[in-house]
């Protein structure tokens, strides 16, 4: 509909571009004002005219057209006001199609998507859900708008760290604890290391001679890494299949050690490497950023290294148009220099690696931190959540099937929702209260009404709804209302994937989730007349299918019941 008001005005208004109207048409915020508004004040210059004397103009040369009720001047904006069965019509056969919201855009194209990525031996803390849920539903975005989706999982699973934590093992480690506890017992020598290496710090010596044994292939060295990598996945894929999220690679830091040596020869052919204090840089002075640090000065490699050996690779391996890295803000300024050292070396694909920042995570207002131990599993957090949602199901619906699935969807949909319902810059505070209301704006809300419309069309025993309806049943307010939400997901969809934003897929399944509820309560639908009854099971069926198809693209689950 959108687009043929824009047709419809370009005809009258040879002076724009189409797109350029598109840009311009607006929504108002109320629906006593149009179902679209076009601002005639760009106009005042080209036709040196008050915009309201402009609108007036355009009003009286318009010819009536099917699709509109009307046409109005109100300062300086015309304002058109659809035919209501019209929209409902397209509205209701556009949303019939099983590929509604998707796309041939990304046809033959395929995205990297660098995510989750945790540092192996270390705890997977709630501080990791933030990438891992980020990472994923922008998949599920660019798998809709038609792209092939790598989902990477770049372990951080080489680096001193491991040094340290070798150190650590000899020196307080047991093996059985360690069998037996997995990751929480690496952590618990590693936060001793950190302790101990304050007062010693001989033992920061002995883990960076631990590491450059490690990278010279010493086989005791690289014995207990492997042990200690095939621990920390076992609990790392255990949380993934609580999440039901899955990864296409888990190549990490150390799949990549021996390509490091061919970036180096590139970046001395191209004279960009530097020696500085016995390591080696890429000075990125003019670029207005500190160097790029290559080599220490022991002879290893960095984490800058292995990025650029990752992208390479990938390049060769996938050809990718985009190569998407999902990680904290506070890594803003890695990713401009690796990026820039890329560009650097010739690599005019540079220009299509893409970082997506995020804030920070807390609970309750409390920050979380590595080191000294005060950590916070994911796996807990999503357990309790499913666990105070099981709580909730035998005080509110104790008869109510399958219980713990049901649980376990909402309970996991609840902390994926509060992660995407804001911008990913913004902080987020993980509140129970807040989390798991089912009257506010959470994913246990709109997955309830989903769970209601499913309800609504049990109890009329249909699945389904063709299109041979009377769409005059559909203009009351509450009914466009709907439609007008449901209408925009194609948009939303898209907007989502240019700006790397779930948050934008999120606020749109609330605003559906809100309208129905208002549809539900304003327009009865088990009715005795067949005719209403079947326009408006149309309705259900419609907003059931899409808060699902949405919900999906954010990694949400929905039940059928609540």
């Amino acid at each position: 509909m959108k687009q043929k008001v824009v047709q419809y005005i370009a005809g009258y208004i040879t002076e724009l571009e189409q797109p350029e109207i598109e840009k311009l048409l607006e929504i108002p915020p109320k629906p006593e004002m149009g179902d679209f508004a076009f601002p005639c004040f760009r106009l005042a210059k080209v036709y040196r005219k008050a915009p309201q004397m402009i609108a007036e103009d355009l009003k009286n040369k318009m010819e009536p057209a099917d699709f509109l009720s009307s046409v109005e001047n109100a300062g300086g904006y015309l304002n058109f006001y659809v035919n209501k069965e019209q929209f409902a019509k397209q509205m209701i056969l556009a949303a019939s199609a099983d590929n509604f919201g998707s796309s041939k855009e990304g046809e033959g194209k395929t995205i990297c998507i660098d995510y989750s990525s945790p540092n192996v031996a270390k705890n997977f803390h709630v501080g990791h859900l933030r990438t891992t849920i980020i990472g994923n539903s922008i998949y599920k975005i660019f798998s809709k708008m038609g792209y092939h989706v790598e989902r990477i999982n770049h372990l951080g699973d080489w680096g001193t760290q491991f040094g340290k934590l070798i150190v650590a093992y000899k020196n307080w480690g047991n093996k059985e604890e360690i069998e037996k506890d997995g990751v929480a017992a690496l952590m618990r020598i590693y936060v001793k290391f950190h302790a101990e290496a304050e007062k010693d710090d001989s033992l920061n010596d002995e883990a960076r001679a631990w590491f450059v044994k490690m990278e010279q292939g010493d086989e005791e060295a690289l014995s207990i890494w492997q042990w200690f990598k095939d621990i920390s996945l076992i609990e790392y894929k255990r949380t993934y299949k609580l999440l039901g999220m899955e990864f296409d690679s888990y190549h990490g830091e150390s799949f990549y050690r021996d390509k490091t040596g061919a970036v180096v020869d590139a970046l001395k052919e191209k004279d960009l490497l530097v020696e500085s204090e016995g390591a080696f840089i890429v000075p990125l002075d003019e670029y207005n950023m500190a160097p790029c640090l290559i080599m220490k000065k022991d002879g290893s490699s960095i984490y800058a290294t292995r990025d650029l050996a990752a992208a390479i690779y990938r390049k060769n391996t996938y050809d990718f148009s985009k190569c998407i890295y999902v990680t904290g803000n506070e890594q803003k300024l890695h990713f401009a220099q690796f990026f820039k050292v890329l560009e650097l070396m010739g690599n005019e694909w540079s220009k299509d690696m893409v970082h997506v920042p995020y804030g920070l995570v807390s609970l309750e207002g409390g920050k979380l931190s590595t080191r000294s131990g005060n950590i916070i599993y994911a796996e807990d957090i999503l357990r309790e959540s499913i666990s105070k949602i099981r709580e909730i199901i035998e005080e509110k619906n104790p008869n109510l099937p399958d219980k713990d699935e049901v649980a376990q969807i909402v309970g996991i949909g609840a902390i994926l929702f509060n992660d995407l319902y804001n911008q990913r810059i913004k902080d987020v505070s993980f509140t129970w209260e807040k989390i798991l209301n089912f009257d506010g704006e959470t994913g246990p809300y709109v997955q309830y009404t989903y769970a209601r419309a499913a309800s609504v069309l049990r109890k009329a025993g249909v699945a389904t709804v063709d299109e041979d309806i009377d769409y005059s049943v559909l203009t009351d307010e509450a009914s466009m209302n709907l439609l007008k939400e449901i209408s925009r997901y194609p948009v939303v969809v898209k907007d989502a994937s240019e700006k790397l934003e779930p948050f934008i897929v999120s606020r749109f399944a609330m605003a559906v989730a809100q309208a129905f509820n208002k549809f539900y309560h304003d327009c009865q639908i088990n009715v005795e007349d067949e005719a209403v009854k079947k326009a408006r099971l149309k309705v259900v069926v419609l907003t059931k299918h899409v808060l699902k198809d949405a919900l999906s693209l954010l990694g949400i689950g929905c039940p059928e019941q609540m």
